[in-house]
């Protein structure tokens, strides 16, 4: 082997800086837009061939004539908000003005929006400059990013396994430290399994705390839309952004963003928390999972917390069939005209077939009697909380598994009979419309999984989505794990 081979890669200490330090840097002037989407747009030269975790890539000359016009305003005091000249990617599921949105499908391979969507406008006005889109699931179906326009994304510890999904590209982008921040979205884990598998924060915030339009805005989803990043400040820094009320979106949270960037300081002492494990033995998880998991709460209880087993008073099964249908019909929908045109639906991949024609179907008594069952547990989870202040799950019930493989067809000896089964227990807290805070909770110790990445989801009651901030502020300092374990691509072995 020769040294060049050897030789670790240079990285840009301006690509290492977490986003509130970059922020202040350009700010103050310490530091241009320019020197910063240099930086990244080098860094992504080098790394994202080897995962593919940013696609549609913009013209460098492009971006550069908009670094500087972001300079100009600088000198002359003028900052846009606390993104000025911040390099993002939104993920490929979001509109983005002038920007190719495929939602990776052929479909819309060639659809170029002439707007933003709505918290996309938002992060341009605070300053962003959009180098791109982040690599998703066919119309984010499905917690592994592949899709047959930008092919697969590769897990930033482990390019032979998937980087999980549908914020698959995001979680991996800020992982190997080609974005400062990442957008990401989330109906059954889609922010919180990818930000498990690479080592990040991923946070599913309470339905409307972020305002998502649409061409329906009086009938709820459970998806949401919710920040990625590498540290709790940076993390609540793009909330507050994102976050606040707008008119077009009229079910969204009232207020402005700006109170998610309080002290995230509190005192944990005595809090009581309810770890949920595999909700009494419903869920299957692959050896090794749970065990990284419960490693991880021993940091919480050294924070002062008391940690017990608990589950909700609810059976989870019939919650379980009650999601099945109301994702049928949600996910379902939007696509049907697509479906409807046969040279269109040969264009689709089965998991998005089996979405709509399972939505045909149902009945609207039956997806009204699934919602009630809905609404009974999240009751039940509501009980939960009337003796914890917070609960706490795996954010996966495997590691990462083989970038080939579609889905996990078998965890611990069960078949899989859906496509999404096999994230069945995070669906779980998804149907609570709960906040769930997905923070790094160790590496695999053996077997296939050795120096694989596993989270744990941090859950608050309902609209406490800053409750979970201040948990993860105390966990994130106490155990640092996405400074502490870099992805091999940034911290080679020694020879």
């Amino acid at each position: 082997m020769t040294e060049a081979v050897r030789r670790a890669p240079v990285v840009s200490d301006i690509v290492m800086m977490d986003a509130v330090g970059l922020g202040r840097a350009i700010a103050s002037r310490q530091l241009s837009c320019a020197e910063a989407l240099t930086a990244f747009l080098d860094h992504i030269d080098t790394l994202n061939p080897k995962v593919n975790a940013i696609v549609a890539l913009q013209d460098p000359g492009a971006l550069m004539a908009e670094a500087r016009a972001a300079d100009d305003r600088a000198w002359r005091g003028e900052i846009m908000g606390p993104l000025h000249g911040f390099p993002l990617a939104v993920k490929d599921l979001a509109w983005v003005r002038g920007i190719r949105s495929t939602s990776g499908s052929p479909i819309l391979e060639d659809f170029v929006p002439t707007e933003d969507a709505l918290f996309v406008e938002r992060l341009r006005a605070a300053g962003a400059i959009f180098i791109g889109k982040t690599n998703t699931p066919e119309f984010g179906k499905g917690s592994h990013t592949y899709n047959p326009v930008y092919g697969v994304t590769r897990n930033a510890y482990d390019q032979t396994r998937s980087a999980g999904g549908s914020s698959g590209g995001a979680a991996v982008a800020l992982a190997l430290r080609m974005a400062p921040l990442a957008d990401g979205s989330d109906y059954g884990g889609s922010l919180r399994n990818p930000a498990g598998w690479n080592n990040v924060f991923g946070f599913r915030t309470s339905f409307g705390v972020v305002p998502v339009a649409g061409p329906d805005v009086w009938t709820p989803t459970m998806g949401v839309v919710g920040p990625m990043a590498r540290s709790i400040p940076d993390l609540a820094l793009l909330l507050s952004v994102q976050a606040g009320y707008d008119p077009r979106a009229p079910l969204s949270v009232a207020g402005d963003g700006a109170r998610f960037l309080a002290p995230l300081e509190a005192d944990f002492v005595g809090k009581r928390i309810a770890w949920l494990g595999d909700f009494d033995g419903f869920a299957p998880y692959e050896s090794g999972v749970l065990e990284v998991c419960r490693e991880a709460l021993a940091t919480f209880e050294q924070l002062g917390c008391v940690v017990e087993e608990a589950v909700p008073d609810y059976p989870p099964e019939p919650v379980w069939q009650a999601l099945l249908k109301l994702r049928a019909w949600q996910a379902g929908s939007g696509l049907v005209d697509f479906y409807d045109d046969p040279a269109k639906r040969a264009l689709m991949k089965p998991e998005v077939i089996f979405e709509i024609e399972s939505g045909m179907r149902l009945s609207a008594y039956e997806i009204a009697q699934a919602s009630i069952v809905r609404s009974e547990w999240s009751a039940a989870v509501r009980r939960l909380f009337d003796r914890y202040d917070y609960l706490i799950a795996p954010t996966a019930q495997v590691f990462p598994f083989d970038v080939e493989e579609p889905w996990p067809r078998r965890i611990a000896g069960q078949e899989m009979q859906t496509y999404h089964e096999w994230m069945k227990a995070v669906f779980l807290i998804t149907m609570s419309g709960c906040p769930a805070l997905a923070v790094p909770a160790g590496f695999g110790a053996q077997g296939t999984s050795m120096g694989l990445p596993m989270g744990v989801q941090i859950v608050a009651p309902v609209r406490e989505d800053i409750a979970c901030l201040q948990l993860g502020f105390a966990y994130d300092s106490a155990t640092g794990w996405p400074a502490r374990r870099l992805p091999p691509l940034l911290d080679p072995p020694s020879p």
